[in-house]
């Protein structure tokens, strides 16, 4: 057992300082610095800290533990706790909740709580995410205005731009020209 595992354990009372579960216990370093120090760790259970760094498995019925733990006295469990109140939206908590400005940065430092909303996404039309450099195919003829050309389904479109202020369109070359397609003509190929 290493120093920073039993002084966490006698802070903790050997158990999760998340959850309170008093099993399959591990040292958490938080991100981003990840470092192996009290002041930067937590001690918490495998099912919490696989949920932590795996976003697609967190259960919202695992997580109603945060309402306490969010007022811990010590820094590094109020980080994680807003992390996880920021991930599952729970906005009410969240509003109770007070961070100084320099552990908001830190709480903040891994993207949690970033806005979604506003941002643009670019999707083709069976809503697989687009990005600058993809490969398109047409899935329709496209008559191209002002080169008097027609763009023929099937055709590939590689190394796409993103439009950045319109989620409806994409630049490419077809042909040998550089033309505007709106993504709902395309689809993303592997």
């Amino acid at each position: 057992m290493s120093v920073i595992e039993k002084k966490l354990k006698d802070r903790s009372d050997s158990k999760c300082e998340l959850c309170g579960n008093p099993h399959d216990l591990v040292v958490y370093n938080i991100p981003p610095d990840s470092k192996d120090t009290l002041n930067d760790s937590i001690l918490a259970c495998k099912t919490c800290v696989g949920q932590i760094e795996n976003p697609e498995t967190t259960d919202p019925n695992h997580w109603h533990c945060l309402s306490d733990s969010m007022w811990s006295e010590h820094l590094p469990v109020q980080i994680v706790s807003w992390r996880m109140l920021t991930r599952l939206k729970k906005n009410d908590l969240l509003e109770m909740m007070y961070l100084d400005e320099e552990a908001l940065e830190w709480a903040k430092a891994t993207g949690e709580g970033d806005d979604d909303e506003g941002k643009i996404v670019h999707k083709d039309s069976n809503g697989n995410i687009l990005l600058d450099g993809d490969s398109v195919v047409l899935i329709k003829d496209l008559d191209v205005k002002g080169a008097n050309f027609t763009a023929k389904r099937g055709a590939a479109v590689h190394n796409i731009k993103l439009v950045w202020d319109n989620a409806e369109q994409i630049e490419g070359r077809v042909e040998g020209q550089h033309i505007v397609i709106l993504t709902q003509y395309v689809k993303k190929t592997k």
